[in-house]
């Protein structure tokens, strides 16, 4: 149950487009809260809440080093969340597999009448 409720929270916190997005910046370096609030258009204290939330998810560590507060991504929830989503993937992949010959049996059944037939 720990399991399905850690990956409720990545989920949840990936359903918002700004905190993707403070996730890719992560992927290219530590960042502190201001580092992260120049490319967006909210206030810093908007940014703040959404680390908060990636923080419960354990999307990101945060460090303090004197006034320095970094974030850092932590990947291994994601990882999770690809490997939950990777087994509806091959699921998804073997069923259009299967699908492809009754597919071609179709468009060959479901011809155009060409210039000659009309």
């Amino acid at each position: 149950m720990a399991d399905t409720d850690q990956l409720s929270a990545v989920f949840s916190a990936l359903a918002d487009p700004t905190r993707r997005a403070i996730l890719l910046a992560l992927a290219e370096h530590d960042a502190t809260v201001t580092e992260l609030t120049a490319p967006l258009s909210i206030s810093m204290p908007a940014v703040s809440r959404h680390l908060k939330v990636l923080e419960r998810a354990a999307l990101i560590s945060r460090t303090r080093s004197g006034k320095w507060r970094g974030s850092r991504l932590q990947a291994a929830p994601l990882r999770d969340a690809a490997d939950w989503i990777d087994r509806y993937r091959r699921f998804w992949d073997s069923s259009l597999t299967r699908l492809a010959p009754v597919q071609a049996a179709e468009r060959a059944t479901d011809r155009i009448p060409d210039n000659r037939e009309l």
